[in-house]
């Protein structure tokens, strides 16, 4: 929740979007939503980590 004390959630850039995707994935780590983009810079995804955790990832593109 918004109003609890501790980390909602953390991001990292990666090198490559889909392996990271493809490792969290055999981890039982599944994609909240879908891939976007983002002004044609970056490819971002989002994870539910664990406890619960969105982790946010991106690839630079442009």
């Amino acid at each position: 929740m918004a109003d609890e004390l501790g980390l909602r959630n953390v991001a990292f850039e990666v090198d490559d979007l889909q392996t990271a995707l493809d490792r969290l994935a055999t981890d039982g780590y599944g994609l909240v939503g879908g891939i976007g983009q983002y002004e044609h810079i970056w490819r971002m995804a989002y994870v539910r980590g664990p406890e619960g955790i969105i982790v946010s990832l991106a690839e630079r593109i442009g």
